[in-house]
């Protein structure tokens, strides 16, 4: 019997702020260590995304952050499932903006428990688009 929970949670991660960090600290507060399976360059222009920073910024921004003990790269969607498994993950945890997207784990994975996190007053689009909104040539 296992007696760390592991704690899996996915996302794109550009521009690190304070929601970013309040999601990662209250899913490191339901276990003994924290996955954060981070959306490669590639896999987010397949979604229709494009990040502000690369891949391996985000990831070593992501690194430095006391409440992540791995960072691994998400690839496809399949991704998700296949960590879940690999590393056998106890809590699956996403922003609420996917609530009811990811369930269909459980059928895979019984015992697994999903979550989705409010995504709190910031978020990485607005912060972008107050950032194109500026004149700092004044």
């Amino acid at each position: 019997m296992k007696n760390e929970k592991i704690v899996l949670v996915a996302g794109t991660f550009d521009i690190l702020h304070e929601s970013h960090i309040n999601m990662l600290r209250n899913a490191r507060n339901l276990g003994e260590k924290l996955i954060v399976m981070l959306s490669t360059d590639e896999f987010n222009a397949e979604k229709g995304k494009k990040s502000y920073q690369d891949y391996d910024t985000r990831k070593y921004v992501l690194e430095a952050v006391r409440y992540v003990d791995l960072v691994i790269p998400e690839q496809s969607w399949d991704d998700k499932a296949l960590y879940v498994d690999m590393f056998d993950v106890d809590i699956f945890a996403m922003g609420d903006d996917w609530k009811g997207k990811f369930d269909f784990l459980k059928d895979q994975f019984p015992e697994l428990k999903i979550m989705y996190f409010p995504r709190g007053k910031t978020s990485s689009s607005k912060i972008k688009e107050e950032l194109g909104s500026l004149n700092l040539n004044k």
